[in-house]
């Protein structure tokens, strides 16, 4: 059975990295936008069309990840525990980090323009080279 060809691209959020397919939920650090906003990805860092894959450098130029804010939550506590033996130290500490969850739109890729031929220059006449100078005599 043949692989299925998914138009897929690596985007850059707040400084991490994550793979957005067409209708697929990302869950990113906290954005500060309202649910249903859209939101359009810029920092696209590798773009794979089922034919082709474009890497950027640091960017793809011209292409971008389109999508829509489904809501902001808080992730699952995790417990920090600080202890010194025989000193009567403990601490014990929680935190809940922020999250946006997006559904990704679209993905775009600018099309590639074909390169413009040059324009035919006219042949330059070869430089005429200078006339030596004459050399001084010593007196």
């Amino acid at each position: 059975m043949p692989a299925l060809k998914v138009m897929y691209a690596i985007v850059n959020i707040s400084g991490k990295q994550f793979k957005a397919e067409k209708g697929s939920k990302l869950c990113v650090p906290k954005l500060s936008l309202e649910e249903g906003k859209k939101i359009v990805l810029d920092d696209v860092l590798m773009v794979h069309d089922g034919k082709s894959t474009n890497f950027g450098s640091p960017k793809v130029a011209g292409a971008k990840v389109t999508a829509t804010v489904i809501d902001h939550g808080r992730e699952r506590k995790i417990l920090v525990y600080k202890k010194k033996r025989r000193k009567g130290y403990a601490r014990k500490n929680g935190h809940r980090q922020w999250y946006t969850n997006l559904e990704v739109q679209n993905i775009q890729i600018a099309k590639a323009k074909p390169a413009a031929k040059p324009a035919a220059k006219p042949a330059a006449k070869p430089a005429a080279k200078p006339a030596a100078k004459p050399k001084k005599e010593d007196k």
